[in-house]
């Protein structure tokens, strides 16, 4: 469990104000007196370069020497509305979104990596009964699964002021096309703003490995998009991530886009919202996501450390996820429901020198099996060639089987194609002047990193026709 260890004594008075803080905070700890345990005050002096200086605490393996209430405030999350403890991962993008919120609203929150502490991902099942969904935020001891900007806002009495500036440009979506987007108009003296519903990278922020990226041989997706987000602010552009926009208003040639906590308003705005995975849509999928079922090997991966896991799909996504799996899972096996793999080459090629990798071609997954924790358990799949139905167990299994573009919001807004495409023109406008769409979201788009953003330069030069 999370223990505090308050190394002190009793004629200390740093040590009885500690002591008396976290009482008052209903935060538990562990008391050794060094006067009394003579091995105490030896880690004391070893912790501090041989000084006994005390009160010393320890807080999840991390050593503090004389924290004032300000300073064990800001570790333990104590605040005036509730402490807060945020459990989750540094590879999570909602956990790194919440976790940005928190400190630029100036809460102080308890960071607690399940990573790091088995009993934390025991916690988190135990709250979504048996799923690992993070981040699952605590506040007075009272759990929120994944809350967003606008829920926290309110749990938390945060006071947010309305935007009244109005932006050269708004850019709906922290993705590539977005982040290279602002570049080009920061670039261009257009004042930028990017509203991202979750972290900024999008999808190839999931991507642990990309090796089609022209300049870096191999580069991984979390890296390439902080070198992007970085270059973006570094030339003025303002990011706000955790603003889900709801409404896209007109009126006298300004937009007012409004999300769940604040508006802004704009002279021009990018729709770059990407896409996301695509469902099976078989029996037990709904009720086994995030009990077994995932769509991101770089967010739920690590859960699975030397498990048995499956993979559907047979395109470049499910074999480089897949390969990626096989590094450290002990066996991954492809569910493909054709005879060959639509993916390149280069990845069918990597397959075979890889034996831990077994596929399955020429078959269609019909079910999810659970077990009796309610936890996947298998799936069962029908042999497309001679009807016969077999169960393969694993202890989890991750769907790469395309995507579906993010643009329901836009369905009054903009005109789109059959499939839910935003359609636009040789500069990419979209039926409604003043608006453009770039990336994945975007009829007719390739989903590539290096073609998004192509796509933003395409819509940054649409926008300074449109402003100028």
């Amino acid at each position: 469990m999370n223990i505090i260890t308050l190394y002190g004594a009793d004629w200390c008075p740093d040590c009885r104000r500690a002591k008396t803080y976290l009482k008052e905070n209903d935060i538990d700890y562990a008391y050794i007196d060094v006067d009394i345990d003579k091995e105490a005050t030896s880690k004391v002096e070893m912790i501090n370069n041989g000084k006994r200086i005390i009160p010393t605490l320890i807080i999840k393996n991390k050593s503090y020497t004389n924290p004032d209430n300000a300073e064990l405030a800001s570790v333990l999350g104590i605040n005036q509305t509730g402490r807060v403890q945020l459990f989750g991962a540094d590879w999570c993008p909602d956990c790194r979104r919440s976790k940005s919120f928190l400190r630029d609203n100036g809460i102080n929150f308890e960071f607690i990596d399940v990573d790091e502490h088995e009993w934390a991902t025991q916690k988190v099942e135990l709250i979504n009964n048996g799923k690992r969904i993070i981040p699952t935020i605590l506040i007075d001891d009272i759990s929120y699964t994944n809350p967003d900007n606008a829920k926290l806002t309110a749990l938390l009495s945060i006071a947010i002021e309305k935007e009244h500036k109005i932006f050269d440009t708004i850019i709906i979506g922290g993705g590539a096309a977005g982040l290279t987007t602002s570049i080009y108009t920061q670039r261009d003296r257009f004042d930028t703003l990017i509203l991202e519903k979750s972290t900024i990278g999008g999808n190839a922020f999931l991507t642990e490995k990309i090796e089609n990226y022209p300049g870096f041989q191999s580069i991984s997706g979390p890296e390439l998009m902080e070198k992007m987000e970085e270059q973006a602010k570094t030339y003025g552009a303002t990011i706000k991530t955790g603003e889900e926009v709801i409404a896209i208003e007109k009126q006298d040639d300004i937009f007012s886009i409004k999300t769940k906590s604040s508006t802004f308003l704009g002279k021009s705005v990018v729709l770059s919202t990407g896409s996301t995975y695509r469902k099976l849509g078989i029996p037990n999928e709904e009720e086994l996501i995030g009990s077994g079922i995932h769509f991101c090997a770089t967010c739920d991966g690590a859960f699975y450390r030397d498990k048995d896991i499956i993979v559907i799909g047979g395109g470049n996504s499910a074999l480089e996820e897949g390969i990626f799996l096989a590094g450290f899972c002990k066996s991954v096996k492809i569910i493909n429901k054709s005879k060959e793999f639509k993916a390149s080459k280069t990845y069918i090629e990597k397959l075979s020198s890889i034996d831990n990798i077994t596929t399955y071609m020429n078959k269609t997954s019909i079910e999810f099996i659970s077990g009796e924790n309610k936890l996947f358990k298998a799936l069962k799949v029908r042999d497309n060639e001679t009807n016969k139905e077999l169960d393969i167990a694993a202890d989890g299994v991750f769907i790469f089987i395309g995507l579906i573009p993010n643009t329901t919001s836009f369905k009054k807004v903009v005109d789109l194609d059959d499939r839910g495409f935003i359609q636009t023109t040789a500069l990419a406008e979209t039926s409604i002047k003043g608006i453009f769409a770039a990336g994945d979201c975007r009829e007719g788009a390739i989903a590539q990193v290096a073609a998004a953003t192509g796509e933003g330069v395409l819509a940054s030069y649409g926008i300074r026709n449109y402003l100028k």
